[in-house]
């Protein structure tokens, strides 16, 4: 994590269950770090809060980027299993709101993982626009193991991401995908040495917050639309929001700096 951490906003959640969060606005980036070791299960109220968190950092206009790691050595093994037993079938039929909140969110959201990512750890960093993961990591959907299935979006993420026979292979049998397997998939962005993970966050942080935040917004919504709809409706929603785009001020400001040969200045508007 880059030095210059600030104090949390009181506005951001008050007592955060098993997560805490570090502000550095000297590198526009937001850090969401899970700590309940050793295992950083993640509770019912866990989620709700996460939630509202990624909401709250979307509307900050000092954060550009957003990052989701972990103290420990490992992300997650997933969920509170007792936390299931106690809600309402309505409730769990719902879960996969509170962690789609990183799709949601119109940053760019990167998720660091090492060690387990289980569960509702691996829904969590599936809604994660990038994912990059030390070759100690193990990625694993278990609940057949508990006769029941993916309850927040994992299984249909991995659908879109994997295809059916590898997203079948690993929800039929509960198999845990090593961090190089994951890489080969189309997984995760990366896999690397587990000391050069945390560095090759920072870079990707700091790459990201030289592009216009207004299209990266636009391309965010534009590829999470366009990956549910045909091919012809998905080259529509493109051509639409390119237009929209031509009329920012940070594309004149583009467009201005290429010529001048200059480093652009985007405001994001």
């Amino acid at each position: 994590m880059p030095k210059g951490k600030q104090a949390l906003p009181t506005n951001l959640a008050d007592k955060p269950d098993g997560f805490r969060i570090a502000l550095d606005t000297s590198h526009e980036r937001a850090d969401i770090i899970l700590e309940r070791p050793p295992l950083n299960v993640v509770t019912m109220p866990q989620r709700e809060q996460l939630r509202q968190v990624f909401e709250e950092l979307d509307r900050d206009d000092r954060i550009r980027v957003i990052v989701l790691r972990s103290e420990g050595e490992h992300f997650s093994s997933g969920g509170n299993i007792q936390g299931f037993l106690d809600s309402t079938p309505e409730a769990v039929s719902d879960l996969a709101a509170n962690i789609a909140a990183p799709a949601r969110c119109t940053k760019p959201v990167i998720a660091a993982i090492r060690g387990y990512c289980f569960g509702v750890g691996f829904e969590l960093c599936l809604a994660c626009d990038f994912r990059l993961c030390s070759k100690t990591a193990l990625f694993a959907l278990p609940e057949q193991r508990l006769a029941q299935i993916p309850g927040s979006g994992g299984s249909i993420r991995l659908l879109h991401m994997i295809g059916i026979q590898r997203t079948k292979d690993m929800t039929f049998r509960s198999r845990r995908v090593t961090g190089n397997e994951a890489k080969d998939w189309g997984m995760v962005l990366d896999c690397l040495d587990d000391n050069q993970l945390e560095s090759a966050v920072d870079e990707l942080v700091d790459e990201l917050r030289t592009f216009s935040p207004l299209s990266q917004r636009t391309i965010k919504r534009v590829l999470n639309t366009a990956q549910n709809t045909t091919l012809e409706a998905g080259i529509e929603i493109e051509g639409n929001a390119y237009g929209r785009l031509r009329s920012s001020d940070d594309f004149r400001e583009g467009v201005e700096s290429f010529h001048a040969k200059r480093k652009p200045d985007f405001k994001g508007s």
